[in-house]
């Protein structure tokens, strides 16, 4: 009789077995970034229709809301900004406001929460006229004028209180200029997170519906990556490292987990990776059709992003997956 010496179905025969042999962990709560969107005004709380569960908020309803999160060790935050159109231009002007709402929320919140991790936006499509992530002219996006509001913006939200910066506008050299603009500041404790791989996606719709930052015209496709290219982003991953990033980021995930495997193997960084509005908004409305069981599919995701290099995720799961997590 034949002997099969190697049946590697007798390491997945029950559950305790299938632990002690697990290859990667489930994702820890202090792990996890969760982004909200804030805008000027008391009292509000209104549901992001594309994005069930995530909802545009006022920075008092912020607060309420986020001592109750840190209950369950939701301790990282990042913020963005909802601009009203009547302060957003061609220049982003209201970006360099030392006193506009972004600025005072920064404020407010790590006055009441000091312990608290905020990660700040760098951008400039929340306050462009334009919704691009850069000032535009002639139907160009101005590379080098871009970067130089960017360091200004990144100052003012380092003496804020930010603790970390996250440019994700994908200007080139642009980690350098926020980081000697930091030091020169004597701000040299303010981290900076770079979305060094930001791919031209179709997965960032309910957040650009989120922010009403949608480009008015062209697209993102002269300064975002392009989806076919694997190689590109470690060219981008390495740049961002030599001018300074502290964590090196990867957006979206699902479809770049090869990327954030490539990022992890080859850097000594931190890496994060984001898992975007659009691959939350699909495990929700599966769920809400009763297609797939949602809890199910959030740990399977969070899990498999981990699992390909990710140290830290960025996720509007996170509230739902931290009171899963307590409750186990």
């Amino acid at each position: 009789m034949y002997v099969m010496k190697k049946r590697p179905r007798r390491i997945r025969k029950n559950q305790f077995i299938r632990d002690l042999v697990a290859e990667t962990s489930l994702p820890q709560v202090s792990q996890l970034i969760y982004p909200v969107f804030i805008q000027d005004g008391r009292n509000f709380f209104q549901e992001i229709k594309s994005m069930p569960g995530q909802y545009r908020m006022s920075v008092d309803t912020l607060l309420q809301k986020m001592a109750n999160w840190k209950k369950l060790g939701i301790n990282n935050f990042a913020l963005f900004p909802n601009i009203d159109n009547k302060f957003k231009n061609a220049k982003s002007t209201e970006a360099l406001n030392k006193n506009g709402f972004l600025y005072e929320a920064i404020k407010q919140i790590k006055d009441r929460f000091p312990e608290t991790n905020l990660f700040t936006d760098l951008a400039l499509d929340p306050f462009n006229s334009d919704g691009h992530d850069g000032i535009v002219e002639n139907g160009e996006i101005m590379n080098d004028k871009t970067v130089e509001v960017l360091a200004r913006m990144a100052v003012l939200q380092a003496q804020s209180g930010a603790d970390f910066v996250c440019p994700s506008d994908m200007m080139d050299g642009r980690v350098g200029m926020i980081r000697k603009a930091l030091e020169n500041e004597g701000l040299s404790n303010t981290g900076i997170v770079a979305y060094s791989a930001k791919y031209a996606s179709s997965f960032y719709g309910p957040f650009r519906d989120a922010l009403d930052s949608a480009p008015r015209a062209g697209d993102k496709k002269t300064y975002q990556m392009d989806y076919r290219n694997a190689r590109e982003a470690i060219k981008e991953i390495d740049l961002d490292i030599k001018e300074g990033a502290d964590i090196v980021m990867i957006k979206p995930a699902l479809s770049y987990l090869d990327i954030i495997a490539q990022a992890k193997r080859y850097f000594k960084h931190p890496v994060a990776a984001y898992n975007v509005s659009g691959e939350y908004a699909m495990v929700k409305a599966a769920g809400q059709n009763g297609w797939i069981d949602e809890n199910k599919a959030m740990v399977e995701i969070l899990t498999s992003i981990k699992r390909a290099g990710a140290d830290i995720i960025f996720t509007y799961h996170a509230i739902d997956y931290a009171k899963l997590r307590t409750s186990l």
